[in-house]
């Protein structure tokens, strides 16, 4: 039996290495795609001859300076959506427990909203104002939600509820700002790409190399708390302060997203939904979510630039995509 468990799971380790190694391959096409693609096409002979510090001046601007970071930041800021579903999944044992359903994402926007608009407070400030509202939110929704432990059914219904109020609050706020200001807000509420360059790439790496290890390093602890908390407090994890992190590290990762790019929606919700069916794993594994997350929102953002003949907020193409996801899953749900 014991033998039969190890060539199981060797199995599925390998499966789920083919799946990474698929999405990675995947990913780096979509990235070359997005770097060709544009209003002044670029050969892939050029691409490569600009990615190497070579070749005319004006193609390694376009290349280097201008699409490469924003094919960089869909990837990063999809691999930190994919790893925040999973966190937020895992936790509520619920595939609609995403930060952008049970309302992180809304406190988010509804923080870095109140810096844009009442304090008139640039990158930096935004970025600490969506951290600090999505972790007030996550109290609030844990409070709430509180009756002698958290059941994530319970805490998915007690954010649906929370973010539906947050999302008027942040329409009336744009609504009563001024005109200028009101627009630039609801442009970037729409969660968008455009814009974004090494300005921005650089403290996204930064905070990214931080989050991610720390979460893997508790990737272990989080597959067993999915199995109940007598389980996990048996095998020698702290169930509260594991939580605690893990609540703690995903709204940071979707603070993140919002900061730079606006809330992105779906992405989250998603993902590891996504990889877990193409793993065939029993739990939601964080690494495979990431890729997947990844390769998502730079497919996403690629068609918001060109699939449609106009350029578009690619948080309106994410929107598209995962609310026909979002009606499946409800009916597979509802079915079940």
């Amino acid at each position: 039996m014991r033998l039969l468990s190890d060539r199981l799971s060797f199995r599925l380790d390998g499966r789920a290495l083919i799946l990474m190694l698929v999405l990675l391959g995947l990913t780096a096409a979509l990235a070359a795609l997005s770097l060709l693609s544009g209003k002044y096409p670029i050969a892939l002979d050029q691409v490569l001859w600009a990615l190497a510090g070579e070749g005319e001046d004006m193609v390694r601007m376009i290349v280097v300076e201008w699409r490469l970071p924003r094919v960089a930041l869909a990837v990063l800021l999809g691999a930190a959506l994919g790893t925040s579903g999973a966190i937020f999944q895992s936790l509520t044992r619920n595939p609609l427990g995403s930060p952008d359903i049970i309302g992180f994402s809304a406190g988010s926007y509804t923080g870095a909203l109140m810096v844009m608009l009442l304090f008139s407070g640039g990158t930096f400030q935004t970025a600490l104002g969506a951290l600090a509202g999505g972790i007030v939110t996550a109290i609030a929704v844990y409070l709430l939600a509180w009756r002698q432990g958290v059941q994530g059914f319970r805490l998915i219904i007690v954010g649906i509820g929370v973010a539906a109020m947050l999302s008027a609050l942040n329409a009336w706020m744009i609504r009563e700002a001024d005109l200028p200001v009101a627009m630039a807000a609801a442009i970037w509420g729409a969660g968008s790409l455009n814009g974004l360059g090494v300005e921005q790439l650089f403290p996204v790496v930064l905070v990214l190399s931080i989050l991610l290890p720390l979460t893997l390093l508790l990737s272990r602890p989080m597959r067993q708390l999915e199995l109940g908390e007598d389980a996990a407090r048996a095998s020698g994890v702290d169930a509260g302060r594991t939580r605690l992190l893990l609540m703690v590290l995903g709204v940071a990762l979707t603070a993140l997203v919002t900061a730079s790019a606006g809330p992105v929606s779906f992405i989250a919700l998603c993902a590891p939904q996504i990889a877990r069916r193409m793993t065939r794993s029993a739990g939601v594994a964080l690494l495979p979510s990431a890729l997947t997350g990844g390769l998502l929102l730079v497919a996403a953002d690629w068609a918001a630039q060109h699939a449609l003949g106009v350029q578009l907020p690619v948080g309106v193409m994410t929107v598209s995509i995962g609310g026909v996801y979002f009606l499946w899953l409800l009916i597979r749900e509802g079915r079940k």
